[in-house]
């Protein structure tokens, strides 16, 4: 079950360093997360490399807790905000709910919410 201590040591993970680094340190090696209604994506290794391949379009990612995270045993819910800057000079601000079942001190499961018109870029950086 997450402590308050480790969920903070999380967001500034997600806030500072790189999501495929969060995902590493983070997660269970079965590990799934889920976009919405999608079928998830299954596997540490699985995760990683999604998140990568997502990271090598952008040439910024901001990352912003929107607190209070809640806790209740073992799952958890944090509200969170991005701001995405691509190679191609757009933007991307979205704002998701994540829910995650933690295993001990790894996420084993989370599941994204958001509207996906969010990531259409909505403005050319300057």
């Amino acid at each position: 079950m997450p402590t308050p201590a480790l969920l903070e040591k999380f967001i500034h993970a997600v806030e500072t360093t790189p999501h495929d680094t969060v995902i590493e340190k983070f997660y269970t090696e079965d590990a799934s997360i889920q976009e919405n209604q999608n079928t998830p994506r299954i596997g540490k290794k699985n995760l990683i490399t999604n998140e990568q391949n997502m990271l090598k379009k952008a040439t910024s990612v901001t990352s912003a807790c929107v607190r209070p995270f809640f806790i209740n045993n073992e799952n958890v819910i944090i509200r969170w905000k991005f701001r995405f800057e691509w190679k191609d000079n757009s933007v991307s601000e979205i704002e998701e709910i994540a829910y995650q079942t933690w295993k001990g001190d790894k996420i084993m499961a989370e599941q994204f919410f958001y509207d996906p018109k969010q990531f259409i870029p909505n403005k050319k950086l300057d």
